[in-house]
């Protein structure tokens, strides 16, 4: 649809410059005629001009409409040549017997029959090939029209191919990360049944609140930031089910709870399962700080964890989720993200900061 509107207002614009054009190049001569000269004179004088114009507009749209996409785009350039020879020809002979048509006509015939005698006027072959020139010029301006109206299509027609593309892989990348989600929070699940049913069965509950979120919503490009912020918070209280009162989870969420500023859906959350899956050792001690705030119109969040890598023989997650996040960042925010992260000299924490710029398009959409 973008790509229709583009091209209909280059066609717009297009068609506005050669109308301008065209009447410069009809209107023109008709600065230089002596205004002394009765109207029947300049109308003659300006009639008999036609014959030029017309010849260039004969030329120009046979070749923008026909000659170029039919047989120069297909590659039979002997043809176009000889095509626009016999063209050219053609335009010349329309224009001089308009010029002749013209003199016999008009008024203007009769300062002809006073020149003196044994005047012919300017030698012909000079103005044939003056016309010649331009006649070419003509064809190659209409070739040069056309090459930019089809680079213009092409250009179009691989956004447009690439915008498919782009929507194509965000799909994708959504539809793993549904079932990874859902993997690593029955996981945790799973270990609470083990140790404490009744806790196992809160996380169902707080788990049936978050599904909404994630196969209804997670299948737009952007939600409003509130609904974000809102799927984090209960993600994180189901989060606090499993851990043990020695992990010390501290979060700062400074969101209005009506900021609908679009977002990208679960952009966020691998990361928080990045932090409670490293961030709680195998004593069930450690630290985990979530902040998401506003700088201006830039979303803010800042995550902090102890660092406790996993066991090779855990098998709570994938791996897949930083990846992924990585991905769609580049591919919803391109060049207007910042991510950093790491772990800190000293080995014991891991951070990671992610500040998304406004984009006044997407938020006026």
């Amino acid at each position: 649809m973008l790509a229709t509107k583009q091209s209909d207002g280059y066609t717009r614009r297009s068609l506005l410059v050669q109308a301008l054009c065209w009447g410069i190049v009809v209107f023109f001569p008709l600065f230089f005629y002596n205004p002394t000269d009765s109207w029947s004179v300049t109308l003659s004088r300006f009639m008999r001009s036609l014959g030029s114009p017309m010849s260039y507009m004969i030329v120009f749209y046979a070749n923008l409409l026909v000659l170029v996409p039919r047989l120069l785009f297909r590659k039979r350039v002997n043809a176009f040549v000889a095509a626009n020879a016999v063209l050219i020809i053609a335009a010349m002979g329309l224009t001089m017997g308009w010029w002749h048509l013209t003199a016999d006509t008009f008024p203007i015939a009769e300062m002809h029959r006073h020149r003196p005698r044994g005047f012919f006027g300017p030698p012909k072959w000079p103005m044939y090939f003056q016309s010649v020139i331009m006649l070419v010029l003509i064809v190659a301006l209409s070739v040069a029209i056309k090459l930019g109206q089809r680079w213009q299509h092409l250009e179009e027609a691989r956004k447009e191919a690439e915008k498919i593309r782009t929507e194509a892989e965000l799909r994708n990348l959504r539809n793993q990360l549904n079932p990874h989600f859902l993997l690593n929070t029955l996981n945790n699940i799973y270990a609470l049944i083990a140790f404490d049913a009744d806790k196992a069965q809160h996380a169902v509950e707080e788990l049936s609140k978050l599904l909404r979120h994630v196969l209804y919503d997670n299948q737009q490009n952007y939600v409003p930031l509130y609904k974000e912020v809102a799927f984090m918070q209960n993600y994180i209280a189901l989060m606090r089910i499993r851990v043990t009162s020695s992990v010390k989870i501290d979060t700062d969420i400074s969101i209005a709870p009506d900021d609908a500023q679009p977002i990208a859906p679960l952009i966020f959350i691998s990361l928080i399962e990045n932090a409670f899956k490293h961030g709680v050792s195998q004593a069930g001690t450690g630290h985990i700080y979530v902040r998401l705030a506003k700088d201006g119109d830039n979303v803010v969040c800042e995550i902090r964890n102890s660092n406790h890598p996993k066991q090779r023989n855990d098998k709570s997650g994938s791996g897949i989720g930083l990846e992924q996040v990585a991905r769609r960042l580049e591919i919803m925010y391109p060049g207007r993200h910042t991510w950093e992260k790491g772990v800190t000299p000293d080995g014991k924490e891991y951070y990671s900061k992610i500040v998304i710029e406004n984009d006044s398009e997407v938020c006026h959409s």
